[in-house]
C-alpha cells in the first residue's frame, strides 16, 4: 500500500475511519484505531504513520497505559491535546471491560475478583489498598481505595477500615491491593496485616472472604492458600 502523508488522497476503502464504519472496528489493526483518535498526522507522516510509531514506542496499547500525559509528550508529534485523547480512549476501554464484569455483581472466588479489578491495579506504579464491600450474598455493593504506598502495619488504619466496613454496611469483604513490581507472593507485611484485618473483622462480625494481591497478568489469594 502507498503510504501518502493524507489519508484522505487514499483510496476510501483503506482509509481507517471508513473501514471502521463500513466494516466494523474489529476489521482494523491497532495503528488503524489509533489514527482514527489521532485525527491527523504530522508533517510526512500520515495519522497512521505516527500511530505506528506511537504503538511502537511505547511498546502498544498496555505501554501507552502505563504512561503519563507527561511521558507521551516527549513523544515527536504528540502534544498535550493528542496525548489526553488517547489516554482517555483507553480510559473508556478499560471502564467498558470493569461494566462488563459487573454485570455478573456476583463474586464467587478470587478469580471474579481478578478478572473485575485486574486492569485498575495490574499497572499503577504505588501500592494501593482497596475494599470490596459485599452482601451476605456475596454481591458487590461498592469498591474504594483505602490507602495509598506501601502496605504496612502503620499505614493500614483497622479503625478506618472497620468504620468504612459499617458506613457501608456490607456483610462480608475482600481485601484487595497491587504489587508494582508485577510479582504477587505476599511479604511478611502482607502476613501480618491480613492477620490483624481479619481479627479484627471478626470482633464486629465481619466476614472475610479474601485479601487478593493483583501483580502483572496474576494474582495471589490467601483465600485460595487457605490463610483465611
Amino acid at each position: 500500500m502507498d503510504y501518502r502523508t493524507k489519508i484522505a488522497d487514499w483510496p476510501e476503502d483503506d482509509r481507517p475511519r471508513e473501514k471502521l464504519i463500513t466494516l466494523g472496528a474489529d476489521a482494523l489493526s491497532d495503528a488503524e484505531l489509533l489514527a482514527i483518535i489521532l485525527r491527523i498526522g504530522i508533517q510526512n507522516r500520515s495519522a497512521v504513520d505516527l500511530a505506528r510509531y506511537i504503538l511502537q514506542q511505547c511498546g502498544g496499547f498496555r505501554g501507552i497505559d502505563k504512561m503519563d500525559v507527561r511521558d507521551m509528550t516527549a513523544l515527536k508529534g504528540i502534544g498535550v491535546a493528542k496525548a489526553a485523547q488517547i489516554k482517555a480512549a483507553i480510559a473508556i476501554g478499560k471502564r467498558l471491560a470493569r461494566q462488563d464484569s459487573e454485570t455478573r455483581n456476583l463474586i464467587t472466588s478470587s478469580q471474579d475478583i481478578f478478572d473485575l479489578f485486574h486492569l485498575k491495579y495490574r499497572d499503577l506504579k504505588r501500592e494501593k489498598f482497596s475494599i470490596v464491600f459485599l452482601t451476605s450474598r456475596n454481591k458487590i455493593i461498592a469498591e474504594k481505595v483505602l490507602f495509598e504506598g506501601s502496605v504496612t502495619e502503620s499505614m493500614v488504619s483497622i479503625r478506618e477500615v472497620i468504620r468504612e466496613i459499617l458506613a457501608n454496611g456490607a456483610a462480608s469483604v475482600i481485601f484487595l491491593h497491587n504489587h508494582p513490581s508485577g510479582e504477587v507472593s505476599p511479604s511478611k507485611a502482607d502476613y501480618a496485616i491480613t492477620e490483624k484485618l481479619v481479627a479484627a473483622c471478626k470482633a464486629v462480625e465481619i466476614n472475610v472472604l479474601d485479601h487478593v494481591i493483583i501483580g502483572d497478568g496474576v494474582y495471589y489469594s490467601f483465600a485460595d492458600d487457605q490463610l483465611i
